[in-house]
């Protein structure tokens, strides 16, 4: 059995009905080419796939597993991101490593769709950013930076796996499920063909030969179970191979999200500087304005002296020129010596 994907439950308008579904979920069980839809209980698929709770658990999509492939005994585990699946002996025999290259070839490839979705959107939006640094632009580098996280979280979940499944020999052959029930089958053929032999061999009295035979027996039905993996190891490194590629092509547009980031905290930088500049220059301005302020303030205190009794009227003008003229070279010394040491560019 390939049960692939479980669909979520349809909205029911009663409780009880949203809990029988619940407890029943839905799987899409793939058997002898054809596939139907059953509603099959936890402890129901417990007996007939022969697998553990734990297990299940990894298969519910309301639990957040990490990724994972698990051979056991009567059935593969397959758990990646996109894909939740039981394949079992007894119901693919002997097309595991098909049903399992489906599993792997639609998550990759589902992957890779939406690495490929968001790139269509990521790299215009990071040049429009480049070009006009606003809200809009922002908000919408945001969403696309925490689409990236989410994308590039699944795509190591499964490169990790793959690539602790091509690290380990013994996982690899423990997915070997048809060769695994064909070494069964041939072990309790063996056991049966050597307790017949010994049973006739005890009627007999042949003791003696009867042990040899026995000890024979176990030595022979004790052997490793040890398949070759070379076709399922050629399968796995091929759709390494691919969710490598996928995770490159996000490696790459993180750091052309990094380079953007860089390159807009540098225009922020060069305009809070312009702007302290700005200060600067307005600072200054104010402090010569303001001399020549205190300079009229004297001029206008009520005492009596001599310029106050000058009936020429061009000496308001004069003074008034002078107090102007003394604040504007002030102001040039000030950015002269501004400039000179760096303050100012």
């Amino acid at each position: 059995m390939a049960a692939l994907t479980t669909p979520p439950p349809p909205r029911r308008r009663h409780a009880a009905a949203a809990a029988a579904g619940a407890a029943a979920g839905e799987w899409a069980v793939v058997s002898a080419g054809a596939w139907r839809v059953e509603a099959i209980g936890k402890h129901q698929l417990m007996r007939r796939t022969g697998l553990p709770a734990r297990d299940l658990r990894a298969l519910d999509p309301a639990l957040s597993y990490p990724s994972s492939l698990m051979g056991r005994d009567r059935a593969v585990v397959v758990n990646l991101e996109r894909v939740r699946a039981v394949i079992t002996a007894s119901e693919a025999l002997p097309f595991e490593f098909r049903a399992l290259e489906v599993c792997l070839e639609f998550a990759c490839k589902s992957l890779e769709h939406e690495t490929s979705m968001l790139e269509k959107e990521a790299y215009p939006a990071l040049d429009a950013l480049t070009s006009k640094v606003s809200t809009l632009n922002l908000e919408r580098v945001r969403q696309i930076k925490s689409r990236l996280v989410a994308i590039s979280g699944g795509v190591h979940k499964v490169r990790d796996e793959l690539e602790h499944l091509l690290d380990d020999d013994t996982d690899m052959a423990a997915m070997h499920l048809s060769e695994k029930l064909a070494y069964q089958a041939a072990g309790q053929s063996a056991r049966f063909d050597i307790g017949k032999e010994l049973a006739e061999l005890d009627q007999e009295g042949e003791d003696s030969e009867a042990e040899q035979e026995d000890g024979d027996g176990e030595d022979e039905g004790s052997g490793a179970f040890t398949p070759k993996i070379d076709e399922l190891e050629n399968l796995l490194e091929a759709y390494f191979v691919q969710i490598d590629g996928t995770l490159n092509k996000l490696f790459t547009l993180r750091e052309y999200v990094e380079d953007t980031e860089d390159y807009i905290n540098i225009m922020l930088d060069d305009k809070q500087n312009q702007l302290l500049q700005m200060g600067v220059v307005l600072s200054t301005a104010t402090l010569m304005v303001s001399a020549a302020i205190v300079v009229t303030a004297v001029f206008g205190i009520n005492v009596r002296i001599a310029l106050y009794r000058i009936p020429n009227t061009n000496v308001f003008w004069e003074a008034t020129g002078v107090m102007l003229g003394g604040a504007a070279a002030l102001f040039a010394v000030a950015m002269v010596y501004f400039g000179k040491n760096g303050i100012l560019r």
